[in-house]
């Protein structure tokens, strides 16, 4: 299955069974940049007669015809809708393209370990699932039902062993090592049980780190990175290492850090595992904020039945498959939305100018 965007070319299609090599994007090339690689190194016709094609009508050896922008006509071939299937000589070419607001799909991913071993060890049994811009879900779960599996394979910390995934309608499995780490720094931005700040360096340093391999100028990604870290209420602290924080400050440094890049969704690992429940219900307020004032699509996993609650939507997890899905029970209203202040407001409303 393949998966193209509208393009124009300006060089002929090679016939059925040749493949377009083209040069791999840098490291710090746009997404679109990204898209177009995948797309010239996925165009390839294969030889059990199945064909996709993107903005122009192709024509193969076979007479398959596939078409997502044009309608495309062939004696054995029919095509409907924008990605179509068509179908000739037996053989049937199914395409899809992601909704115009989904960010994320997976259709039926498994992840294994130790593969062909006899300590094999399958985590992951066909999780499909999708997340659309803006939502705010959460996946709930056991210890060692797989949360944190599922969490690496959607970050792009891990590949999956078998299904598919697609991020902005890219399928992920068509990635190289470098694409996979450019779009985590620019699309992803994750905030871990743990924290993982850097030792012996300030929360303003953290902070700006992602933007550091994003190539933003130190003067830029400074000053945003104290407008973050003042949007998570750590303006006071941003010279502070992490040993001269507590585990709530911890935590609001790193999702100030997971918010440098404007990432298109943030992944929220166990946020408040290592929290008292005073505290926890802090950082819930900010995922709130930046889900409610900013339109931040997040996506959180948490053993807290009380804390899933009050997200849009949740999900349950079971030994590696997902076993139900629903809506949270309790509408959240955090107390920052009635009681901001307007130097609180207008901090936002420069970092919403700059984005």
């Amino acid at each position: 299955m393949l998966f193209h965007k509208k393009r124009e070319i300006n060089t002929t299609e090679d016939q059925a069974g040749s493949t377009t090599d083209k040069d791999k994007a840098s490291g710090d090339s746009k997404d679109d940049d990204i898209i177009r690689e995948v797309e010239e190194q996925a165009s390839t016709e294969a030889a059990d007669g199945e064909v996709a094609g993107s903005a122009a009508s192709a024509e193969a050896a076979d007479g398959e015809v596939a078409g997502s922008a044009a309608s495309a006509e062939a004696d054995s071939v029919e095509v409907t809708g924008d990605v179509a299937s068509a179908t000739a000589a037996g053989s049937e070419v199914t395409s899809a393209q992601a909704n115009g607001n989904e960010l994320i799909r997976l259709n039926d991913i498994g992840k294994a370990y130790y593969i062909g071993t006899e300590n094999e060890l399958e985590v992951l049994h066909g999780v499909t699932l999708n997340v659309s811009e803006g939502e705010f879900t959460c996946i709930v779960g056991e210890s060692g039902s797989g949360k944190s599996t599922l969490m690496n394979t959607i970050g792009l910390l891990d590949r999956p062993t078998s299904g598919e995934y697609f991020i902005r309608g890219i399928d992920v499995a068509k990635l190289s090592d470098d694409d996979l780490s450019h779009i985590r720094n620019r699309q992803i931005g994750f905030v871990f049980q743990t924290y993982n700040l850097i030792a012996r360096t300030s929360s303003l340093d953290n902070v700006a780190m992602p933007m550091l391999y994003a190539g933003v100028p130190l003067k830029e990604r400074r000053a945003r990175a104290a407008e973050l870290l003042e949007l998570v209420g750590m303006k006071e602290r941003m010279n502070h290492d992490p040993s001269e924080l507590s585990g709530g400050q911890k935590q609001r440094v790193a999702i100030a850090r997971a918010l440098a890049n404007d990432p298109a969704i943030i992944l929220a690992d166990e946020p408040t595992g290592a929290l008292d429940s005073q505290t926890s219900q802090t950082v819930m307020d900010i995922f709130h904020k930046l889900h409610e004032e900013r339109g931040c699509t997040i996506l959180m996993i948490t053993h807290s039945n009380k804390l899933a609650e009050e997200c849009d939507r949740i999900l349950t997890l079971v030994d590696g498959c997902i076993t139900g899905e629903r809506a949270g029970t309790q509408a959240h209203e955090y107390a920052a939305t009635k009681a901001a202040t307007a130097e609180g407001k207008a901090t936002i409303a420069s970092i919403l100018e700059k984005d």
